[in-house]
């Protein structure tokens, strides 16, 4: 992920075909996150808190066919660094998937 723009984010799947969603930190703690997915659009909304909320466009067929059968994704956000190979984990947690 580039850190020129910093509401870039990305999805990745593992070999048990569980998704997992990677963002650049944000202001705030995550409390009780939430994603509302809506798997026809292929968009969904991260609630991190009652006062972040990101919405997630063009998410792939395959990261949607994933979520279709979990309750939870797992959500990381990084570091802002200059070189994204410095990049650490600030929060990693799961958002109750909702539809």
């Amino acid at each position: 992920m580039a850190s020129e723009n910093l509401d870039m984010y990305d999805f990745l799947i593992n070999d048990e075909d569980e998704a997992m969603l990677l963002l650049y930190v944000r202001d705030g703690e995550p409390k009780n996150p939430t994603i509302n997915v809506d798997m026809d659009a292929k968009t969904a909304v991260l609630k991190r808190n009652d006062d972040d909320v990101l919405s997630l466009q063009g998410i792939p067929e395959n990261v949607i066919d994933s979520m279709q059968e979990a309750d939870k994704l797992l959500v990381c956000e990084l570091s802002r660094e200059e070189d994204d190979k410095d990049s650490k984990i600030v929060f990693a947690y799961e958002a109750d998937i909702t539809d």
